[in-house]
């Protein structure tokens, strides 16, 4: 996608650090994340989900380790793949010592419920010794008592001071290979959570609203919340936190940087809500473009346009474009320039086919 002056972000370059083979903060993309909900002591349907999560674009995939048991899983689910792998631990942090030392590349610990600050010394000292990245990962609804005694209820302000309180923890004991996030369910609260912590720290941040719901009210949010600081440039990598398919926060995940022009994969639709102009049944072809184009990797922009009113436009600006046309003469294009005429009844077979031949160029 070609990036107009108009549409330009300036990015804050934060600190770079490492999970594993992939780097978060500084020059680096902006990376995708997805978390499995398979038991992870369910080993082989925890690492066929994982495929399936980094076929679909996850950089970076988070299990699940509430027990001894899930944490030992860990040894047998790193050999398996070669995505990074994220430990979310809560509650005990011995937990965090044991997937460290099962080959985890970050450990996302909640300062909140993980104990006092010798538990915290003890899983730094444990991630030094395995090469392992922390996330400390502040959450709206489990600040610690004292913030919540202090500040009444939860707030940027008591999100931040948890934030800065483990960052001095983790620097004065010479760690120092950690991102942060700083999550609520509330739009608001987040994004200025988010600005507050950006302006005061430079570590890279993990972006994401928190248990923002199904897929359609969650992926909304999601794009309110994330796309804003994406676009003040503040952010490093993403999670889309939603009650649906794992597979689809990695498909909104990209959406959103796809929007902004920050990152390109697979097919962009760009195609009209449809209306009484319609020379072919809009709405039906996308769903099965979309259903048929999901196995393409590489960007490229596609326009399915009902009529001539935006048509001709639209695919000026895309690689294949799609016009209707009266007396079922529908207009394909190949970068604006008219190609053939295509009968609605073949509309499907002749664009999976452009498709799939020009990215074979690309």
């Amino acid at each position: 996608m070609e990036i107009r002056p108009y549409r330009a972000i300036k990015r804050k370059i934060t600190k770079k650090i490492k999970v594993g083979t992939v780097s978060v903060g500084g020059n680096s993309i902006i990376s995708v994340q997805s978390m499995t909900n398979t038991l992870t002591t369910d080993i082989k349907g925890t690492i066929s989900q994982i495929h399936a999560l980094e076929e679909a674009g996850a950089d970076i995939v988070r299990v699940s380790c509430p027990d001894e048991e899930s944490t030992k899983a860990i040894k047998e689910i790193v050999k398996a793949v070669s995505i990074p792998i994220v430990a979310d631990i809560h509650f005990h942090y011995k937990r965090a010592i044991e997937a460290a030392e099962m080959g985890a590349s970050c450990l996302r610990i909640n300062p909140g419920n993980i104990g006092n600050s010798q538990r915290v010394l003890e899983v730094i000292k444990a991630a030094k010794n395995n090469n392992c990245s922390i996330r400390i990962g502040v959450n709206a609804g489990s600040l610690s008592k004292n913030l919540l005694e202090k500040y009444k209820e939860p707030c940027p302000e008591a999100l931040v001071e948890s934030a800065q309180d483990n960052i001095k923890l983790l620097e004065d004991n010479d760690f120092f290979n950690f991102k942060i996030s700083v999550k609520s369910s509330d739009i608001f609260l987040t994004v200025k959570a988010y600005r507050l912590l950006s302006e005061i720290c430079d570590y890279p941040l993990h972006l994401g609203v928190t248990e923002a719901g199904g897929l359609l009210t969650g992926s909304i949010k999601s794009s309110i919340g994330i796309g804003q600081l994406l676009m003040e440039g503040i952010g490093d990598t993403i999670r889309v936190s939603l009650s649906s398919d794992p597979l689809d926060e990695v498909r909104a995940g990209y959406e959103i940087l796809k929007s902004l022009g920050i990152r390109s994969r697979g097919v962009n639709i760009i195609s009209c809500p449809s209306c009484a102009r319609q020379a072919f049944p809009v709405i039906e072809t996308v769903k099965l473009l979309e259903k048929k184009l999901a196995h393409i990797k590489k960007p490229i922009n596609l326009s399915i346009i009902g009529c001539v009113v935006n048509g001709p436009g639209e695919a000026a600006q895309t690689e294949i474009g799609l016009t209707g046309g009266g007396q079922d003469n529908n207009l394909l294009y190949l970068s604006g320039i008219p190609h053939s005429k295509v009968p609605s009844s073949e509309i499907i077979e002749k664009v999976v086919k452009l498709v799939e031949e020009k990215t074979k160029e690309i």
